[in-house]
């Protein structure tokens, strides 16, 4: 009576790996004890307690007059190969790859998907394949983030540059229509001291003649006074106005 439950390790995780698969797999939808419960009354025969489970399907749809969805579509060879085959399951999982809908796009959402798929994993080999195809798609999208990042930087900074440069550029327009006002100013200044330099030398000059009349009229000044004196001291000579 115990025999029906000593088994193998080995025999064991073949039994877990199609219990799951048998639940995840073909009839997800439905409840997971009922799940258990059909496997069970099928003596862990996956693929007998399968063909029970789509009759129940196929006699609930035509009742409701509904189509039976996904489970007419998966057959029961397959389900059988990937439940006996690891390697065949992870060969189905690299195949399909994540969805870049359900790409995570931060830490927890990271972790999340990363204990979603090794918790949906039937072996070592779909391990690795999963975990192989997830760290390809969280390199994708770092890169794709960086480059995202470095892309709107480098927008940004050229922003700067170009509203730093137009700064610059009135800045230099400011600068050099100030240089050219103080050239004109200073060369305003140059030519009123060159005339002034010039009035000055006038006035020399000016100065230097008046001072030469000056002494050209006192010396014509003392000889008519002295031809006065001489003419005065001459008797009989008269005026030479009066007769």
């Amino acid at each position: 009576m115990y025999s029906h439950f000593v088994c193998s390790p080995a025999l064991l995780l073949v039994s877990l790996r199609q219990h799951r698969l048998f639940s995840l797999t073909l009839f997800s939808h439905m409840d997971p004890d009922l799940l258990e419960r059909a496997l069970l009354e099928c003596g862990n025969d996956v693929d007998i307690a399968t063909k029970r489970l789509q009759e129940l399907c196929l006699g609930a749809a035509e009742a409701t007059g509904e189509k039976s969805g996904p489970v007419e579509e998966v057959g029961t060879a397959q389900l059988g190969t990937l439940a006996n085959d690891g390697e065949a399951a992870a060969t189905v999982a690299v195949q399909n790859p994540v969805a870049p809908e359900n790409v995570a796009v931060d830490g927890a959402g990271w972790v999340d998907l990363f204990l979603r798929e090794m918790m949906s994993c039937t072996s070592m080999d779909d391990a690795k394949a999963r975990a192989s195809r997830l760290l390809e798609v969280l390199q994708k999208s770092i890169s794709r983030s960086a480059a995202e990042e470095a892309a709107q930087s480098f927008h940004k900074e050229n922003i700067m540059l170009k509203e730093q440069i137009e700064v610059l550029i009135h800045e230099n327009t400011v600068l050099k229509r100030a240089v050219v006002i103080q050239h004109e100013r200073q060369k305003d200044l140059d030519d009123k001291n060159h005339e002034l330099q010039h009035l000055r030398q006038l006035v020399s000059q000016y100065q230097e003649q008046l001072r030469t009349l000056e002494v050209n009229n006192y010396g014509l000044m003392m000889h008519l006074r002295q031809a006065q004196q001489n003419n005065s001291s001459i008797p009989g000579c008269f005026h030479p106005d009066v007769f």
